[in-house]
């Protein structure tokens, strides 16, 4: 089956080598002349995307083939700030439909990020021309299609690593093995996970002609056509439904991530979840302002809540998890954690780690999270090590899909007001036919959404 546009049909079959590296621990990579050579090409050449691929840049051996965008102003800078970190010096080739580009270039690595409503395409495309992907989160922006997703990865046995970089970040990797596998926590059963950035666009900006330099079809790809109101870049498009899931998709994907990871959980055994525009009702954005959720496993509780208004319940922890421990309390965030014993004795405190001696081209780096950077260093270093042994990645692809696919079922336990429970193996909901449904998001007209089963 095509999962590109119905008239894009010729890809290239291509075999991929497995590639030696040296080191992959917190010292950077210092490369030899026989490191092979990673064929690169990113998808998406905006912020983050740009982002992932200098960290790229500073821990492997690559060189940039092509970028891909359908803003020309975006790609024609990010092929000139390549051209400035890469040891080869040149401009990648540029291009506005990722299709095109896979056909006319043999590549050992796509980094995918796109907004979420093109990661299924883009990564099974990518695939399917013989590429390893790193695919930011979240996974899918429809549950069946991540399970087409995992389905080509396993098909084509290519390693996927998904850009959920907080279990490769050094201070929480340090708080799970000093408190959480040290038993330190005692029985866990309750988390509280939240998000109180005010991440919501509430403007009505009127409908603008498209400009010249921005191909808008492209980018909406399989979503809605919605009416050009502006440059959907730096979040924009976040703001609405058609093409993410919110801010639960976007930002709860990477605490419950963290937190199954930590806890070594699967999938929940039930998702419920409430909110909706509450407060912000007079822009055109259409996600929930105001959301609860609840992730059940085994004799534990794993509650998420956001909301873009008011303050945060801790200001110190506005974007974080909280483990509760018969023995103790573990906080934790991409800046920091903190561990309260229950006995009353010492807390103890851990923070971000920073390489700008290392790295001291970060400091140059336009909007770069120096706090983050370290982490998706060895996020990418895992993803290269992944590669070189054919193993699975510490964020690999299925992981990546249950923390995705569980947060997109909190939303549609929100739409229906009812308890969903997810089976894995039918990709049903049982017993909820209106559910089940909904598990698959239609395509605008002339795209193909991805069948699991005949990828």
């Amino acid at each position: 089956m095509d999962h590109y546009k119905i008239n894009r049909r010729h890809f290239i079959k291509g075999s991929t080598a497995f590639f030696a590296l040296t080191a992959i621990g917190a010292e950077a990579i210092q490369f030899s002349s026989d490191d092979k050579i990673y064929k690169v090409a990113l998808i998406g050449a905006g912020w983050y995307g740009k982002s992932d691929l200098f960290r790229l840049i500073q821990v492997a051996q690559v060189e940039v083939v092509a970028l891909c965008d359908p803003d020309k102003h975006m790609l024609t800078e990010a092929g000139k700030l390549v051209s400035e970190r890469q040891k080869t010096g040149k401009v990648p080739k540029l291009y506005n439909d990722h299709s095109i580009m896979l056909v006319e270039n043999q590549l050992d690595i796509v980094l995918i990020a796109s907004p979420d409503h093109w990661h299924a395409l883009q990564t099974i495309d990518a695939l399917r021309a013989g590429a390893h992907v790193y695919v930011q989160k979240p996974l899918s922006v429809d549950v069946i299609e991540g399970e087409a997703m995992v389905a080509a990865a396993r098909k084509y046995n290519k390693v996927v690593q998904v850009g959920t970089q907080r279990k490769s970040t050094p201070h929480l990797i340090e708080a799970k093995k000093r408190f959480v596998d040290t038993g330190k926590l005692g029985k866990i059963s309750h988390v509280d996970m939240c998000c109180y950035y005010h991440m919501r666009e509430n403007g009505n900006p009127p409908v603008e002609p498209v400009p010249d330099f921005f191909d808008y079809e492209q980018w909406t790809g399989p979503a809605p056509l919605l009416p050009y109101t502006g440059l959907p870049h730096r979040g924009g498009w976040r703001t609405m439904m058609e093409y993410g899931n919110g801010i639960t998709g976007d930002m709860a994907v990477h605490m419950l991530d963290t937190v199954r990871w930590m806890l070594d959980l699967g999938w929940p055994k039930r998702i419920h979840a409430s909110g909706g525009i509450y407060v912000q009702k007079g822009g055109k954005s259409t996600i929930a302002d105001t959301q609860s959720a609840v992730f059940e496993f085994d004799e534990l509780n794993c509650s998420w809540q956001h909301r873009t208004w008011g303050s945060p319940s801790d200001p110190t922890y506005p974007w974080s998890f909280i483990l509760y421990g018969e023995k103790g309390t573990l906080k934790g965030s991409t800046f920091q954690y903190d561990f309260i014993p229950v006995d009353g004795g010492a807390s103890e405190h851990g923070e971000a780690i920073y390489e700008k001696e290392r790295y001291p081209e970060d400091l140059k780096e336009k909007d770069i999270e120096l706090h983050a950077a370290p982490a998706t260093r060895k996020h990418l270093q895992n993803f290269i090590h992944a590669i070189e042994h054919n193993v699975k990645p510490i964020a690999d692809i299925q992981e990546g899909h249950i923390s995705s696919a569980s947060c997109i079922l909190a939303n549609l336990s929100m739409i229906l007001g009812r308890a969903l429970v997810y089976d894995p193996i039918s990709r049903s909901i049982p017993g909820d036919e209106e559910a089940t449904q909904l598990l698959s998001r239609s395509y605008r007209e002339a795209w193909v959404h991805p069948d699991p089963d005949n990828i």
